[in-house]
């Protein structure tokens, strides 16, 4: 089954009480180009998980948007720096001692732990550190969740394109027929056309029967498009095979449409019927069509 290029999908997890928010979205391009955003303090996580979303996707633009919340989380610890604490009561204490202050504290506004605490940096609020390996993992399963919906949705739109192309195919299939229908029509005509002439020719001169007979075998092989429309036939078979196969087929699909092209544009060439050049353009439409939407594939 085909996939598209474009698509959406997401999850949510945690990790040690930490709210993890993944969005994935994804359109057409040529090449696999993944893109990670993750939150200031975060990005050394980028490559791993640019891994991670390159091991499940082989084409197109993806952008995979972190949201990393710990709010909720407990990592928020207070240190007491105690020597500084002591440094602040023995400057007080000095103060009051050399200017012949009472060593009032009440007086000095500093009557407990809560006012030594009011000095600066006397309390300092850390983070402790987290564990990147555990959260690394943590992420990279709520990502594969994501990749797993993200990956649904393709498949979805994958069917309809199938089903687009498959018409389609069904449709150059028929056109095929109908210029395997015209072309010895229009040899004949000109076999029939060449004898008329050759006759009017042969009651007022000599001419060499035979050579006006390979001159005619000539045209006919030179406006013979057997082998392009079983060529053409052979790539309709492999297209549909594509289509239904299960690995990433985008660019074998846009090698082959060029030879759907080719034969086309071959057959065009060798052609001098009207009938059959309103064939070739209807061809030409449909193989065009069908590239527009190969475009949108994996």
């Amino acid at each position: 089954m085909i996939k598209s290029m474009t698509g959406y999908g997401g999850a949510k997890g945690v990790s040690d009480k930490t709210e993890i928010s993944i969005e994935i979205r994804s359109v057409n391009n040529r090449h696999l180009d993944v893109s990670v955003k993750l939150p200031r303090g975060f990005i050394a996580l980028e490559e791993p998980l640019k891994a991670v979303v390159s091991s499940c996707i082989s084409r197109g633009k993806i952008d995979v948007f972190i949201t990393i919340d710990s709010s909720a989380s407990d990592d928020i610890e207070i240190n007491v720096n105690h020597a500084l604490a002591k440094a602040y009561i023995v400057a007080l204490k000095s103060i009051a001692e050399e200017n012949a202050l009472t060593n009032n504290y009440d007086s000095l506004q500093i009557g407990s732990s809560v006012d030594i605490a009011k000095f600066p940096d006397v309390l300092q609020a850390t983070k402790r550190e987290v564990d990147k390996d555990k959260l690394l993992s943590d992420i990279s399963e709520i990502l594969k969740t994501a990749l797993t919906d993200f990956d649904d949705m393709r498949s979805r739109e994958g069917e309809k394109l199938e089903r687009d192309m498959s018409g389609r195919l069904t449709e150059i299939e028929r056109l095929t027929g109908m210029v395997e229908e015209i072309s010895p029509r229009s040899v004949a005509e000109y076999r029939k056309k060449l004898t008329s002439r050759l006759s009017e020719v042969l009651e007022s001169s000599n001419v060499d029967e035979a050579r006006i007979l390979t001159e005619a075998a000539i045209f006919a092989d030179r406006v013979s498009v057997s082998e392009e429309t079983v060529r053409l036939r052979s790539h309709i078979s492999m297209l549909r095979s594509l289509l239904e196969g299960t690995e990433p087929v985008g660019r074998k699909i846009d090698f082959l449409l060029q030879e759907f092209n080719r034969e086309t544009n071959t057959i065009g060439s060798k052609g001098n019927d009207v009938e059959l050049s309103k064939v070739i353009v209807d061809l030409k439409a449909e193989i065009e069509k069908i590239r527009e939407q190969a475009q949108n594939i994996e």
